[in-house]
């Protein structure tokens, strides 16, 4: 993003000094994590559906995982659907409790902020310093 600024001239107005002015530039990044019809979307965290042990996680072509959980009370099988997007932190094997995140969480930080200095220079001095430079290469 560039912001205009017009930075005033100390010659004009002398409440103006040549420091250096920070700046604080907020905005959301507009990470949904669920759509209208209520089903999430890439950017949410997924859970588990049921304690269990996770016996096998299918990689689909497209991207996403089928990760297949085997309850543990009564021995049937569960198949949890991550689309393409999120990370697993989990593996084959793991033993897992209900809505235990099965991904990592994207929306980590999800309002944005930037910080920047403004430094104001007296235009003199920065044409003293071209000529300079110009003389030196």
């Amino acid at each position: 993003m560039v912001f205009p600024i017009l930075s005033p001239d100390p010659a004009t107005n002398k409440e103006a000094h040549f420091l250096k002015y920070p700046i604080y530039v907020g905005g959301n990044r507009g990470r949904g994590q669920i759509y209208p019809d209520g089903s999430k979307s890439n950017n949410t965290v997924y859970n588990s559906s049921l304690t269990g042990k996770v016996s096998k996680i299918f990689r689909k072509e497209k991207g996403g995982y089928e990760i297949t959980i085997d309850d543990i009370s009564d021995g049937h099988k569960v198949v949890d659907i991550v689309p393409a997007g999120p990370e697993l932190i989990i593996s084959e094997g793991e033993f897992v409790k209900v809505d235990q995140p099965l991904t990592n969480n994207p929306n980590v930080g999800g309002f944005g902020q930037g910080d920047a200095e403004v430094v104001l220079q007296d235009p003199l001095r920065i044409q003293g310093l071209l000529l300079f430079l110009d003389q030196l290469f």
